[in-house]
């Protein structure tokens, strides 16, 4: 099978799973997820999750690196 994007991707599956979340969560979307079954959310839900990670994201992804810099930060302090 062709590998398309054949580079190590910058953040984990699990970190973009974290963001997936988040995003669902600030569309008032978790209560429809029930132990990571996404399957109870319409098409139309679905879409608003993917329809938002170009902006949505790209905030989460800025606030988690700035709080990983700030505790960073905090740790050389210490």
């Amino acid at each position: 099978m062709a590998q398309f994007f054949p580079r190590e991707k910058i953040f984990s599956e699990n970190v973009r799973d974290e963001f997936k979340y988040e995003i669902a969560e600030e569309l008032g979307l978790t209560p429809k997820i029930q132990d990571g079954y996404w399957g109870a959310l319409s098409a139309a839900d679905c879409g608003r999750v993917g329809g938002k990670i170009g902006g949505n994201m790209v905030k989460a992804m800025v606030r988690r690196a700035e709080a990983l810099l700030a505790q960073d930060q905090a740790n050389k302090l210490t």
